[in-house]
Formats: C-alpha cells, structure tokens, sequence
C-alpha cells in the first residue's frame, strides 16, 4: 500500500507539506502542489476519508435512512436505494445507511460528527417527528416522500394524488360506475405515510368527481387478507367491476383471488395498479398500473442534494408525473344485466 511518506519521497518534500496539500490547512507554492498531485497520480495513493474530508471540507458520503419496518414492501426500498447509490457514485459518494428506527437521534448524530455531506430521508409521514430535526441541520436534506407542510425542506416524490385520480379516471372513461381501493396495510395509514394518504385522497375525490359508487379498503400484504377482503367486499358489493390495488405484494393474489370465486379478469372486473413496472408485468396476466418510478425519484433526490451541496437552487418540491401504462388486465365495463 502506498503511504504518504512514499508520495512525499517521490515529491522530494516531506510528509507534512504532502499532509497540508491534502488539508489546504497551510499556504503551499503552487509548484510544490503541483509535484505532490503528480507523486499522488503516479503512485496511486488513495487519501484516507479524513484527509478528503479535511481538503474538501466533505466527506463525499451521504446518508441514506431507509424504512425498514412493518408495512414496508422490501423489494421496493431496495430499488430506492439501489438508485441512490447508483446516483451518488456517479457524483464520487459514498451511501451510508441509517434505519428509521434510528428517527431524530440518527439524523443529528450523523450530522454533528460530520460524517455525512447530506441526508436522504425516505417513508416520510404527513407529520413526521424528524421535520423539525431536518429543518435544523447544518447538512442539506432531500426527502423522498411528502409531508403536509413542505416549508424549509427539499422533497421528491411520484405525484401520488394523481396517481389515485388517474387510475379513476381510466376506468371510469371505460365506463366502470363501481370501484374498490385495496389499499395500503393498516399500520401504513395509522402512520399517516403520505403517499398512501395521498392514493387514498385522489382515489376518493377522481371517484367523486366522475360520480362512482367508491369504497377504500387497507389490507395486509398476504393472500389470506386480500382473499378475505374480496370475499366480504364482493358479498357486500356484488355490482363492483373494478379495483385499484395500491400494496405492491396484493397485485398478484388479487388477480388470483378474483379467479378463485369466479369473477373473471377484465371481463367482469377490471384491476388497475400503482406498483413497479416488473410487478404489474409479471402478475398472472399484465395489470394496467401507474408504475412507480424509484429509479428515477432516487436519481432525482441525489441531484437535488448535489445542488444544495453547491449552494445552488432547488425548488421546495418536486413531483414526478404520473403515467398509467394499459394493459390486459382493463376493459370496458359490462352492461347491467336487467
């Protein structure tokens, strides 16, 4: 391993002018400098964290807190954080990886030792305890979610409300007068996460609107819920032709469940999804969905947190638009028998 006293030899400096040409700690010649940066190429010396850190005043890492708890669709974080790090290496960053359970503490922590450049934050909730810690900090955040109040914070998100309204709205333009939301598990909404509120809302209100007899139904992630749920809401509601299915492990049971007390799929009811692209593709037969795009949120959040790095502009909040991809599993609804 190359150390620094081999790049102060080749220099013909001594270690300490090679030390404070890494820390910019000392006023050095610009032709010394300039035989330390060769000696450093050359050799292929790799300063440690602490001296970048020092000569930059960065760490070139950012903290990414990931949701891993109840209610949480894993596979997805995963393709959040994936981009993330995808995106910060492209900008030479390092991910460190903080939990929610970790909450304000972790978020302080890691800002107060400089560890850190940035913060991201996913999972937020409508009125999430870390806002008043993430206003606070002396580092920039970006938040992958939306709370209520958006003052003094950076966010990006799927524009989830539209994304509740547009599943709507195609039905309805197929001319389904009766709809059911399989929605998010009940801890999700106890926890107020926005973009469930936020399905939920452009849900109800596109149904309003469009005048549609419309239900709204949390459920949790596994087929003995969501055939249960069917079962009670088809006896309850036997007219229903179409539902939208916002729980990413439910779209493939749902279709399946339909077959199993015999509603055909999209002959007598119609299913829509607000799931990953792969998800709705690989279903029993491919769901039309409002696909959520994590790779590009997770890009998009690591250039905005490179911005404020740079003491650029970025807007308040950032909502990518959403896009409803038809497929097999839609069509126009059925006359009622008379």
């Amino acid at each position: 391993m190359v150390k620094i006293s081999d790049v102060a030899q080749h220099a013909g400096v001594s270690p300490s002018t090679v030390s404070y040409v890494l820390s910019g700690k000392r006023t050095i010649s610009p032709e010394t400098k300039e035989r330390v940066w060769e000696a450093i190429t050359a050799l292929g010396y790799r300063p440690h964290a602490g001296a970048r850190a020092l000569a930059s005043s960065r760490s070139n890492v950012v903290a990414l807190v990931l949701p891993l708890r109840t209610g949480i669709h894993v596979p997805v974080v995963m393709q959040f954080a994936i981009s993330v790090v995808t995106a910060a290496r492209e900008h030479d960053h390092d991910v460190l990886l903080l939990t929610q359970q970790e909450g304000e503490e972790g978020l302080r922590r890691v800002s107060a030792s400089s560890l850190v450049d940035g913060v991201l934050v996913m999972d937020v909730q409508l009125h999430d305890e870390r806002l008043a810690a993430l206003r606070s900090l002396d580092r920039p955040a970006v938040l992958i979610g939306m709370p209520a109040d958006t003052t003094g914070l950076t966010c990006v998100d799927l524009d989830f409300t539209a994304a509740g309204a547009a599943c709507v709205d195609h039905l309805a333009n197929l001319g389904h007068r009766q709809v059911a939301l399989i929605g998010s598990p009940p801890e999700v909404y106890a926890r107020e996460t926005g973009f469930a509120e936020r399905v939920e809302h452009g849900f109800l209100e596109a149904a309003r609107q469009r005048g549609m007899d419309s239900t709204a139904h949390p459920c949790a992630p596994t087929a003995e819920a969501v055939e249960e749920l069917l079962e009670g809401l088809l006896h309850e509601r036997p007219d229903l032709t179409s539902l939208v299915v916002h729980n990413e492990p439910l779209v493939e049971p749902a279709i399946r469940a339909l077959r199993q007390v015999g509603r055909s799929v999209p002959e007598e009811i119609s299913v829509v999804a607000i799931c990953p692209d792969e998800v709705a593709e690989r279903a029993p037969l491919p769901v039309t969905s409002v696909r959520i795009p994590a790779e590009e949120l997770g890009h998009r959040a690591v250039d905005l947190l490179m911005t404020l790095l740079d003491d650029g502009t970025v807007p308040e909040t950032t909502l990518l638009p959403a896009e409803l991809t038809v497929r097999a599993s839609t069509a126009p609804a059925r006359a009622p028998k008379s």
